[in-house]
Parts: C-alpha cells; structure tokens; sequence
C-alpha cells in the first residue's frame, strides 16, 4: 500500500472510535436522529480514507503500471479503476 499509513489509520481508528460511540449510544436508547447523525460522520470519515487509498494507488501503482506495462496491462489497470469507483458509489 502506497497511502500514507499513518493517515489512513488514524482515519480508521476514529471511525472505529464512532462507531464503538454508536453501539453504546444504540445500547443506551439514544435518540434516532443523534445515531443516524453518528453514522453519517462514520461514514464520511471511511470515505476520506477511501479517498486516500485510491489516490495513492493511482499516483504510485497505476503511474508505475503505466510507465512498464503493454496496451492490454494498461486496459486492465483502468477497468480496475472503474469497477473500484463504481463500487465506492454504491
């Protein structure tokens, strides 16, 4: 992996920080909205990491890729992408 680790774990450890907040707020009967907002801020945090690993695979991965690879390596690296994106869409 090429992301700056220290930054996607520390992403990582805080979206595990909330959502151990989340089950506690669930165990406690906190009110629905609260819990949904506490999702939602889970949410966005994975996705900034998710952010990070894809920029990183395409700046060093794919760059590298490219730089060494045939037309069909090439075609692969890019639907790799696409099928990677579509599903972070979902």
């Amino acid at each position: 992996m090429r992301a700056d680790k220290a930054k996607v774990s520390r992403l990582l450890k805080t979206a595990r920080g909330q959502i151990d907040g989340i089950l506690k707020m669930v165990e406690e009967d906190k009110y629905c909205i609260d819990i949904l907002n506490q999702i939602m801020a889970s949410e966005a945090v994975l996705r900034r990491a998710q952010r990070e690993v894809l920029r990183a695979h395409m700046e060093g991965c794919v760059t590298e890729a490219f730089a060494h690879a045939d037309e069909a390596e090439r075609a692969e690296k890019i639907e790799e992408i696409i099928k990677t994106v579509e599903k972070m869409e979902r």
